[in-house]
C-alpha cells in the first residue's frame, strides 16, 4: 500500500508539471493572441495572466486530484468503509 501510495504521489507531482507548463503556455498564447487583435496595459496583463493561469490550474489540477484519489487507494477505503457500515445495517 505504501508504494502504491508513493507511486501515486510521484505521478501526482509530474502531472502537475505538466499543468503548471501547459498554464504558462496558454497564458503566453492568450497574450500574443491580444497583443496582436488588441491593446495590452498593465491592468488586462495581469487580469489575463491570473485569470487563464488560474482557470487552467483549477481545471486540470482537479482532474489530476480525482485521478490521484483513485490511484493512491483513498477511494478503496472509503468504498470498503462504508460497505462495512452498510453490512451492519
Amino acid at each position: 500500500m505504501a508504494s502504491e501510495r508513493e507511486r501515486a504521489i510521484a505521478e501526482f507531482k509530474r502531472i502537475l508539471a505538466w499543468i503548471v507548463a501547459v498554464a504558462v503556455l496558454m497564458v503566453a498564447g492568450a497574450l500574443a493572441y491580444l497583443y496582436k487583435f488588441s491593446t495590452l496595459d498593465t491592468s488586462t496583463v495581469i487580469a489575463v495572466t491570473a485569470g487563464v493561469f488560474l482557470s487552467v490550474l483549477l481545471g486540470c489540477g482537479l482532474f489530476a486530484v480525482a485521478f490521484f484519489s483513485d490511484k493512491s487507494g483513498h477511494d478503496r477505503s472509503v468504498n470498503e468503509s462504508t460497505r462495512s457500515e452498510r453490512d451492519r445495517h
